[in-house]
């Protein structure tokens, strides 16, 4: 195998917990985190659930052993289960105190969450990502603000983004 430059391959496994689960796929996940790396690659793994990835005693050891980037969002509802999470991720003390701190102070005014990111345990910390009031209504899950949405581009026929583009501006003069 050669390495050319600037070429990227990419293997997306969609409803990747289905795949996980299966004894097959646990091997070849040990297989291509071993391996991507001797070739300069990457290999990305993203769940919602981490209970996804500990599941699995050999996905587990292949993917969390050989990452050596850790991106965690808010993990509230994890609280009480966080001290497993924490001895399994090798997180320190001053990492975990870093992710349980996610979206607790955030300012009101501003649209945006916070995510940690950790680096081979040499460096972490928190950052805040935000987006434009209308990428937000764009990819937003809150449920009344996708009705909002929805309710508006039904009024101007259908046009999606018509609609955001008119919240967003409605939004901005609120805030001034």
């Amino acid at each position: 195998m050669r390495r050319l430059k600037g070429v990227r391959k990419q293997l997306i496994v969609e409803e990747a917990w289905k795949a996980l689960s299966s004894a097959n796929m646990a091997e070849y996940l040990k297989y291509m985190y071993k391996t991507v790396r001797k070739y300069f690659g990457e290999a990305i793994v993203v769940t919602q659930e981490v209970d996804d990835i500990i599941a699995s005693p050999i996905v587990k050891e292949s993917i969390i052993n050989n990452s050596d980037c850790k991106i965690l969002l808010d993990q509230r509802k994890y609280m009480n289960k966080f001290d497993s999470i924490q001895a399994l991720l090798g997180l320190t003390e001053k990492e975990k105190s870093q992710i349980l701190s996610i979206n607790m102070s955030n300012d009101p005014g501003r649209l945006y969450k916070e995510v940690w990111i950790g680096l081979g345990g040499v460096q972490s910390a928190v950052y805040a990502t935000e987006v434009s009031t209308e990428e937000y209504l764009t990819y937003t899950t809150e449920e009344s603000e996708k009705v909002e949405v929805m309710q508006l581009a039904e009024k101007l026929g259908g046009d999606y983004e018509l609609a955001i583009k008119q919240l967003a501006v409605m939004r901005r003069e609120k805030s001034k």
